[in-house]
């Protein structure tokens, strides 16, 4: 069996100075991984600095199964493209809670003094907002609970809300709330949402946030693949550690933090992190090249017969269609990124993608789309129009969506549409064709889109192909 570092700093006495929702596997690959290099680094003056997980939804009951009798102990997995393969121990979750076990625990625990950062990774649909108008959605029936007077809070925002008021009340300065997920803006887009919530809720306590709560925005990236079935088994064989949720993901990391924290942060300059005053450049080119880059492989690469991203990715067409459209579409659209070589930045995008160990399904990326089409390819569509720029690529593969929506694949085999509009995107996929434009007329996804010829020109002209000619033919058409 071979040796795997564990941690050497000391675990019982770390305080909890950062609150973390939505503990999976992107989390403790990511801002879990960084702590605790910067805990290996320099244990002691790191040493308030440990998480505290919190689990809110009835799925996050399986993380809680896994971490509490682990000590919130976990192996990370990182997989090379030569083969080589290391596991470590991470050991900066110092503690893990259920909010439906003890919602007072919760509140509590964020209401600490201790408490000086809440981070999120609560996927793009957890801020709770339509994509297209981003008003914050007041008919969610959790939503709707937590806003009754004296509800115990279920959701992220009632908790937090809660806690905020009893640190105001108890003269506690507030913490800083850190957004850690892939969207634009991710920090305005969790001030926006929390305010937006605590002014239905207390609009006293809101001015109270807006004053004092700081919201910095962040790029966060590591492709890290949904835990394989398998990996427990192989980590325990080749380890001899028995790890009941064990992480893997890409060598490759990459943190961008705008440093604004309203009572002090860790010193994660010292592990890699990219500490800046504006993340916006970094962050537009993750979203408009990575992201959105992976949107424009699944679907057709799923059309194409592949299940796994570096099988797509080894096709030539594939990394054309990805070098086209982030050459020709994508990049036009940012800004200026310093110190980032855009060529060699792309290619090794690419290069990711096509790393075999990590085994990175097409259908992982080909979930949950109305949340990721709308914020990271519809923005650059509409950078392009509004330039007088071609959309070609991008409205393609936005069809390649809407032809994959339709749960049928080119064999006749059935697509598991896993979305949270599941049905009404299947539906209006359907219903494509006979009323052509009838998936992208919803303009809480593609907001007038359906109304603008340049957009819907080569968009139709993309459907019709894939529908007749089949995905592989498609590309081959639009890459001549």
């Amino acid at each position: 069996m071979r040796s795997v570092s564990t941690p050497e700093y000391e675990r019982s006495q770390r305080e909890c100075g950062i609150v973390h929702f939505g503990v999976g596997g992107f989390h403790r690959s990511h801002e879990a991984m960084y702590l605790d290099r910067l805990f290996a680094a320099d244990a002691e003056a790191a040493s308030d600095w440990g998480i505290c997980g919190v689990g809110v939804r009835p799925a996050d009951a399986a993380m809680r199964d896994a971490l509490v009798p682990q000590d919130g102990l976990y192996t990370l997995t990182l997989r090379h493209p030569d083969g080589a393969v290391e596991t470590t121990i991470v050991g900066s979750i110092i503690k893990y809670l259920y909010a439906p076990d003890d919602p007072e625990g919760v509140v509590e625990q964020l209401a600490a003094p201790a408490t000086r950062i809440v981070s999120l990774t609560v996927t793009e649909g957890g801020y709770n907002f339509s994509p297209s108008t981003g008003e914050f959605d007041l008919t969610n029936p959790d939503i709707v609970a937590d806003l009754t007077e004296g509800a115990v809070p279920r959701t992220v925002f009632g908790l937090v809300t809660e806690a905020l008021r009893r640190r105001r009340s108890r003269g506690i300065e507030s913490f800083t709330v850190m957004s850690c997920d892939n969207i634009a803006g991710n920090g305005h887009v969790a001030e926006s949402t929390f305010l937006a919530f605590a002014r239905h809720k207390d609009p006293e306590l809101a001015d109270w946030i807006a004053d004092h709560t700081r919201f910095p925005n962040s790029m966060v990236d590591r492709i890290t693949p949904a835990t394989p079935a398998e990996l427990r088994a192989e980590v325990r064989d080749r380890t001899g550690i028995d790890d009941r949720w064990p992480v893997v993901a890409e060598p490759f990391t990459q943190w961008v933090l705008e440093d604004a924290f309203s009572m002090g942060r860790p010193a994660l300059e010292e592990v890699g992190v990219q500490v800046v005053d504006d993340v916006t450049p970094y962050e537009l080119m993750k979203l408009r090249l990575l992201n959105a880059g992976h949107q424009a492989l699944c679907y057709f690469g799923y059309l194409m017969g592949y299940r796994y991203v570096h099988d797509a990715t080894a096709d030539p067409l594939i990394a054309e269609l990805l070098r086209r459209y982030m050459s020709q579409e994508g990049r036009p659209t940012l800004q200026p990124v310093p110190g980032v070589d855009l060529d060699s930045y792309t290619e090794t995008l690419i290069a990711r993608f096509g790393n075999s160990a990590i085994a990175d399904t097409i259908a992982r990326l080909c979930q949950d789309s109305s949340d990721r089409i709308p914020k990271w390819l519809v923005p650059v569509i509409r950078d392009r129009l509004d330039s007088g720029g071609d959309v070609t690529l991008s409205a393609a593969v936005v069809a390649s969506w809407t032809r994959y929506a339709e749960g049928v694949d080119e064999d006749g085999a059935e697509i598991a549409v896993v979305d949270p509009l599941s049905e009404r995107m299947v539906s209006a996929a359907v219903r494509s064709r006979s009323e052509p434009l009838a998936f992208v007329s919803d303009a809480s996804l593609f907001g007038n889109l359906a109304d603008d010829e340049r957009f819907t020109k080569p968009y139709l002209a993309a459907l019709e192909s894939l529908r007749s000619n089949g995905a592989r033919a498609t590309l081959e058409g639009l890459l001549a």
